[in-house]
């Protein structure tokens, strides 16, 4: 069948025109597999050394181990969702902030997602957490005497940020900042990410020396749990670090923009929101990426 003159296609009916347009395209390459895909239906790590690979929302986690479901001062939860393996790296800062949260008055810390089990984009939530090297920390202590099962699935923690999002509630205590301040001064964080209200109370209640303020961020969210994110570890030469953070403290007139109305009431998008998470492919990461996937 000879293809109609494109004066003749303009006229044609919209719906038929548009199909025509199909019929008559190159052939189109099979889309790649997204990565989120490919490293979401991973169910174990891989029997590989340790090692993060790339960057923190760019990247992957070979040899991820699985984190306890109980440790000295934490508490692992919601181990359905199946991230919370980790680079061994997490267990010795876990041990060490355990027995800062035990020193506060808290029995343990709860530990939320973590990583994959290779780490890797993850099919929803967040867009970091690809190199087991940033974990979650609920900014609701976990029980004493343990927690069972249906206690850990169920797990939550609360928020301590005001509904104007401008101050903290009842519901945060000293020991809400002897807990972060204990994780920022840990010599193997590289940042921490709270809510910008949580950042305004510790610049206004931390005692000095306060150069450990440096490392906490204000960011979106985080007002119910804090976000540690650990340097890559010595000897890894194929995990990338995130630049320093900013100097001084943060607790300058850095920190009001974030209680301006273009922070707190930002209008909504135009368009659909698309995440570089929901795009990535394996080409899109580090060439090492792929051998985390074929491993055992």
């Amino acid at each position: 069948m000879t293809a109609p003159a494109p004066r003749l296609t303009a006229l044609l009916a919209p719906a038929f025109a548009a199909a025509l347009a199909v019929v008559l395209a190159p052939e189109a390459a099979p889309a790649a597999p997204l990565a989120k895909t490919l490293f979401g239906s991973q169910a174990q790590g891989s029997d590989q050394s340790p090692a993060p690979i790339g960057s923190y929302a760019g990247g992957c986690l070979a040899g991820g181990v699985p984190l306890p479901v109980s440790g000295p001062g934490w508490e692992t939860v919601r181990l359905s969702r199946n991230r919370y393996w980790a680079h061994p790296e997490a267990f010795s800062f876990l041990t060490r902030l355990g027995a800062a949260a035990r020193a506060a008055g808290w029995p343990a810390v709860q530990v939320g997602d973590v990583s994959q089990p290779r780490g890797g984009p993850m099919t929803d939530g967040h867009s970091s957490h690809q190199v087991g090297l940033d974990l979650d920390i609920f900014l609701r202590p976990a029980p004493a005497g343990g927690m069972s099962d249906a206690a850990r699935e169920g797990a939550g923690s609360i928020s301590v940020v005001t509904r104007d999002k401008r101050g903290v509630t009842a519901d945060w205590t000293p020991a809400h900042l002897q807990v972060i301040r204990a994780a920022a001064q840990d010599q193997a964080v590289a940042r921490i990410f709270v809510n910008a209200a949580i950042k305004a109370e510790l610049c206004r209640a931390a005692p000095a020396p306060r150069d450990w303020l440096r490392k906490v961020r204000p960011w979106w969210g985080h007002d119910a749990h804090f976000h540690v994110r650990l340097a890559c570890p010595s000897g890894a030469a194929l995990c990338e670090n995130q630049s320093p953070p900013p100097a001084g403290d943060g607790c300058d007139s850095s920190l009001d923009w974030w209680f301006s109305d273009e922070a707190l009431n930002p209008p909504p998008p135009k368009g659909p929101i698309v995440r570089k998470r929901d795009v990535m492919t394996l080409a899109d990461l580090p060439a090492a990426c792929g051998g985390v996937l074929d491993a055992d």
